[in-house]
């Protein structure tokens, strides 16, 4: 019993049970600072036009999900989505900013820059249709204007 509570102390400083913890988040009555004791720090935050707020909670590199929460200007959450996702891969257009890509997919699990082809491309881990696999997305920006010229993706077959 010991071994199972050191497990699952673990588990939640490392942001293993988001599962757990974002049951618990309710829009409309869950506060920031709720979430923030539940989720710990967000790997980033966005002030959006509308006086909202939104908490990333990137699991990358070694995780597979980023979920996004929104709070109103009541400091409520009133939305929260798991973005790292084929529709949002899907909004990814040419001539977008690292900026714009980072407030629509979050942190990358990693980042590359290529000299020669003058692209930095970056990468995320997302969880395949069955346990073996693991689908990385890719965005490529040009170097010199930082704006996205094209996108890939590849499959990963582990275990």
């Amino acid at each position: 019993m010991r071994c199972f509570a050191w497990i699952a102390s673990l588990l939640l400083a490392t942001g293993g049970c988001d599962a757990i913890n974002l049951q618990e988040i309710r829009p409309g009555v869950t506060t920031a600072d709720e979430v923030r004791a539940r989720m710990g720090e967000p790997t980033a935050e966005f002030n959006n036009p509308d006086g909202s707020v939104t908490y990333e909670y990137s699991r990358q590199p070694n995780g597979v999900e980023c979920h996004m929460i929104t709070f109103g200007p009541d400091r409520r959450v009133s939305q929260v989505e798991q973005v790292l996702s084929e529709a949002t891969y899907a909004r990814i257009r040419n001539g977008l900013s690292r900026d714009e890509v980072r407030r629509l997919m979050g942190k990358p699990a990693s980042i590359q820059t290529f000299e020669r082809q003058r692209e930095e491309v970056w990468d995320w881990r997302i969880k395949g249709d069955i346990p073996t696999d693991e689908w990385h997305l890719h965005v490529h920006f040009d170097t010199d204007s930082g704006r996205v010229v094209r996108t890939s993706r590849r499959l990963e077959m582990r275990g």
